[in-house]
């Protein structure tokens, strides 16, 4: 008797609790009246600071939340710091966020979000943001295993975290009519940002930004600003001065004992669209040098992107070698050779540490070498960037 007393009052105890923390968050939620979610296949992360930057500029007191390469809380002055974590990821760390910002006094908060399940997405946008402006990049084959198995399933997964009764901001043109329609049953008002407004991007405009940056981001942040009161120039002004994503595409060239070697990061763009177009972009821009060497960053338990990019890479302008890093690197291996890869090009790296990975693109590259990082920025992925930037003689925007 004295047993069940005892846990009845602690059931009451963490209702009552429950119930509180409920109210703290709803009240720290109205104190932040601008709270724009930010989701997609590729390019939230620099969406999310773009849209930051470009109110931040405007005078709007901002705060965001990045779940880019590393996970960043940036501040109303743009300076950043870590995002500690106890465990593994959690939705929950978004009330925390929300609380951050409401002791710095912001007027808008810019989330991207971090969750890949459907339900969550859901979860996340309905009880933990409730954004006023919601912000979809795309929608491409990603991330199958948790929210395919098709593309278009994909789509059906980010529409879930559309707003009820505000505002969508999506580039996404192929499944457009799914968010539409999410839009429409929610009474959320959506804009589209096309070809037309990112044509109007121009080389000017992206000569302001000191690394590789995509003119479907800017557009859809400028489109953003400018709807939120904030002048085109002024927008546009605040997001040359913002700190890219630690992943973002870079260049190091490195003279090893007279041998050129230039090492690309696009460990960022993981789908196999977004990846071979930062190949493409990589092999014009050296187009002389004598050899080519695919790194592919592998992780075991992201088997369907291994495969993707595996049997896509055959189809793309080919590499001298292609280098297999990280965990799981059989199921790339076996999917690129079913497509018709020289399996003496592949080579198995699994379980060579950074300085044995160093030491064989440097056998591997001739006089001179393109290598570009793909797949996973995660593990090795960040580690062989920072490798090949410590001992290069000059990094650039790729």
């Amino acid at each position: 008797m004295i047993a069940a007393k005892i846990l009845l009052v602690v059931v009451v105890i963490l209702v009552l609790g429950g119930v509180v923390e409920i109210i703290l968050h709803r009240r720290n939620l109205a104190r932040i009246p601008i709270r724009i979610h930010v989701s997609g296949t590729r390019g939230k992360s620099s969406v999310t600071r773009l849209i930051a930057a470009g109110l931040r500029e405007g005078g709007i007191t901002t705060c965001a939340k990045t779940t880019g390469t590393l996970a960043r809380m940036i501040l109303p002055d743009g300076s950043e710091f870590p995002i500690y974590r106890p465990s593994q990821p959690n939705i929950i760390e978004q009330v925390r966020i929300l609380s951050t910002a409401v002791s710095y006094k912001a007027r808008a908060l810019v989330l991207e979000c971090m969750a890949l399940q459907p339900q969550l997405h859901w979860l996340s946008e309905s009880k933990l943001v409730r954004a006023t402006h919601g912000v979809i990049t795309n929608a491409r084959g990603d991330h199958l295993d948790v929210m395919g198995p098709t593309e278009t399933d994909v789509a059906l997964a980010l529409a879930s975290m559309v707003p009820v009764g505000g505002k969508l901001y999506t580039g996404e043109r192929k499944h457009y009519a799914i968010f539409e329609y999410a839009a429409k049953d929610r009474g959320t008002e959506i804009i589209q940002v096309g070809s037309q407004e990112t044509a109007s991007v121009t080389r000017e405009d992206m000569a302001g930004f000191s690394y590789v940056e995509h003119e479907e981001n800017v557009a859809l942040a400028l489109r953003f600003c400018m709807d939120m009161g904030v002048p085109r120039e002024v927008a546009l002004r605040g997001m040359w001065r913002a700190r890219p994503d630690p992943g973002v595409m870079s260049t190091h060239r490195l003279d090893f004992f007279g041998r050129n070697i230039w090492f690309v990061n696009g460990f960022a763009a993981n789908d196999p669209e977004s990846t071979e177009h930062i190949w493409n972009i990589a092999l014009d821009r050296f187009p002389d040098v004598a050899r080519r060497v695919a790194i592919f960053n592998c992780r075991l338990d992201r088997p369907d992107r291994s495969q993707q990019l595996g049997r896509a890479c055959v189809r793309w302008r080919p590499a001298d070698h292609y280098v297999l890093i990280g965990g799981g690197t059989y199921i790339f291996g076996r999917a690129a050779c079913k497509a018709g890869l020289d399996m003496r090009k592949i080579v198995f790296a699994e379980h060579r540490d950074v300085a044995e990975l160093f030491e064989l693109v440097i056998d591997l590259a001739g006089s001179s070498c393109l290598v570009m990082g793909m797949g996973n920025i995660g593990g090795m992925g960040l580690d062989l960037v920072r490798y090949f930037r410590n001992r290069s003689i000059a990094t650039e925007a790729a």
